[in-house]
């Protein structure tokens, strides 16, 4: 099969949906569009499964851009819970601890903030996609194994506290979450819940490569002497894409056709014949 041409597709991902699955659906809608038996496709760049927002797959050559498109500056919106923390740093999984909250001010929060600018060092969350020993974390950690992850140096432009919700002066922690029925797969059946009564800030964050949201969640709780989690996440940019470039996965139901000019390229991607 020659591969004359590629093409670089913005996703709008939902959550729910993991990176490898987004892939995957592509990877059947041209194959079906396409008659293609085998071609080159790929993400560039893990979104978490309870994360939404752009995600961009590569096809055919451009599957050659993968390492130049992840390291595009990225732009995040989303929102923290203060008070309290998970182990995963995000909802896939039930809240293990709650923390004073009612020292935590406007003041406080601004002060935090601008502790988070510039070159910051971080260590990634257990649950994430980081290769710990050749395999990927989030699977050792969805087995119940320890793994120990080294900490990294990122760059955070920008981070923008767009409101802050003061928690509820008699809040009271509710009965531990318990689910016998969880399994390995949390994203498919999360854990976690906001409880009504903690304090919330919601957040824009503009920031380099191999930053983890999640791991900036949990550091500013710790900044505050309190804790907090990642209660929801969207991704608007990677390098010069943004989420107005994207489709969601039902519009590319149907965009996805040799009639299209978006997608007539991939035309290219079938093997050649000779007579």
């Amino acid at each position: 099969m020659t591969q004359k041409t590629g093409l670089v597709i913005a996703v709008d991902k939902p959550v729910g949906w993991t990176s490898f699955q987004v892939v995957n659906k592509l990877k059947w809608l041209i194959k079906r569009a396409f008659n293609l038996k085998k071609f080159k496709i790929g993400h560039a760049g893990t979104l978490d499964p309870l994360a939404s927002g752009l995600l961009l797959v590569c096809v055919g050559n451009a599957t050659k851009r993968i390492e130049e498109l992840q390291a595009g500056i990225k732009v995040y919106s989303g929102s923290m819970v203060l008070g309290a923390t998970t182990p995963c740093y995000d909802l896939e999984q039930a809240i293990d601890h709650y923390y004073p909250f009612d020292h935590i001010t406007p003041d406080s929060i601004e002060i935090a903030r601008n502790r988070f600018l510039g070159d910051i060092e971080q260590v990634p969350p257990m649950f994430s996609a980081v290769k710990v020993d050749g395999q990927r974390a989030y699977l050792s950690a969805r087995n119940g194994d320890d793994v120990e992850i080294s900490p990294k140096t990122v760059t955070v432009y920008d981070f923008t506290v767009n409101d802050f919700r003061q928690g509820s002066p008699d809040f009271v922690p509710p009965a531990p979450i318990t689910n016998s029925n969880a399994t390995r797969e949390l994203y498919r059946n999360p854990q976690g819940c906001v409880p009504e009564g903690l304090p919330q800030i919601d957040f824009r964050i503009t920031c380099s490569k191999g930053t983890y949201i999640r791991s900036i969640a949990r550091d500013f709780g710790l900044e505050l002497n309190s804790g907090a989690f990642l209660a929801s996440l969207r991704r608007e940019r990677i390098g010069d894409f943004t989420l107005a470039d994207a489709y969601s996965l039902e519009a590319l139901e149907s965009a996805i056709t040799p009639s299209n000019p978006v997608f007539c390229c991939l035309t290219e991607l079938q093997p050649q014949t000779t007579n």
